[in-house]
């Protein structure tokens, strides 16, 4: 009796782990690779050059200009500026070397943040297609695909997100940036 007891047991474990097992499907898909084949993406790079030129390169030259002409009127001994008015300069005069010193970092931040700013559109329509693409076609998990070692061919859902955003895939893989 008590064997029977065993193999139905067993035989209910295997039924309810193989139910459970069919009712998962996972796919993944290369977002970064998605997004770069958009074509808003090309027009980026354009953006954060003019975003340089136009709002980057103009600060740093306040900055240095508004450092020398602090310092100079710190330094002036024809004409001394009141106590109160040195004791101010002296304390904006060391944040506006650090900002002169580390501009290149300051630079790369302020590049980074409105590069993402003008990608955060981009990579929204694109999580909106791989969701519409994971319910069409039963996906409970979708991975990107830069999280697996090996993967099967038939999961990779990269051609049918191009079809849904109407993007046309290259002939040769396009390796993620």
């Amino acid at each position: 009796m008590k064997k029977v007891f065993t193999v139905v047991l067993i035989a209910a474990c295997m039924l309810f782990a193989g139910t459970a097992q069919s009712q998962m499907k996972s796919g993944y898909i290369s977002v970064d690779v998605v997004v770069s084949l958009m074509p808003e993406t090309a027009k980026i790079d354009s953006l954060i050059q003019k975003y340089q030129s136009d709002s980057l390169t103009p600060q740093y030259a306040q900055i240095v200009s508004l450092y020398q002409y602090k310092d100079s009127v710190y330094r002036d001994t024809v004409h001394p500026a009141p106590a109160a008015v040195k004791k101010q300069i002296e304390e904006e005069l060391p944040s506006l070397a650090y900002q002169i010193q580390n501009w290149q970092a300051i630079v790369q931040q302020m590049t980074e943040n409105k590069q993402n700013e003008l990608l955060a559109p981009i990579y929204r329509k694109v999580y909106d297609a791989i969701k519409l693409v994971a319910k069409e076609k039963g996906y409970t998990h979708v991975f990107n695909k830069e999280a697996f070692l090996v993967a099967p061919d038939a999961d990779d859902m990269l051609a049918a997100v191009a079809g849904k955003l109407k993007i046309k895939l290259p002939t040769n893989p396009v390796a993620p940036k």
